[in-house]
């Protein structure tokens, strides 16, 4: 279980993330469906590496993360680990 410290300093890493109940998630606005469908190639990428997979909502072109670790019911440093890489992603808008 992460503290409350550990929590804020985390999130501190992270861009554009927002914390939701027990989740860490993340929406992001492309062009066109074709680029959001990229971008989650590429986060699809990211979670099979990892072993940590994020809920994705995809809706048109918008993109929304979520990330939890569900064997836990709750945030941990994985959750972190993923949605940073997550951030590394490059986008070409």
């Amino acid at each position: 279980m992460l503290t409350l410290q550990e929590l804020q300093e985390r999130m501190g890493r992270l861009s554009e993330w927002a914390l939701e109940d027990k989740f860490i998630v993340k929406e992001v606005h492309f062009e066109s469906f074709k680029e959001s469908m990229e971008y989650v190639n590429k986060v699809a990428e990211i979670a099979e590496k990892m072993h940590h997979h994020p809920e994705i909502m995809i809706m048109g072109n918008i993109v929304r993360l979520s990330l939890t670790t569900h064997k836990e019911h709750e945030l941990t440093n994985k959750d972190f680990d993923v949605a940073e890489e997550i951030d590394k992603i490059k986008l070409n808008q």
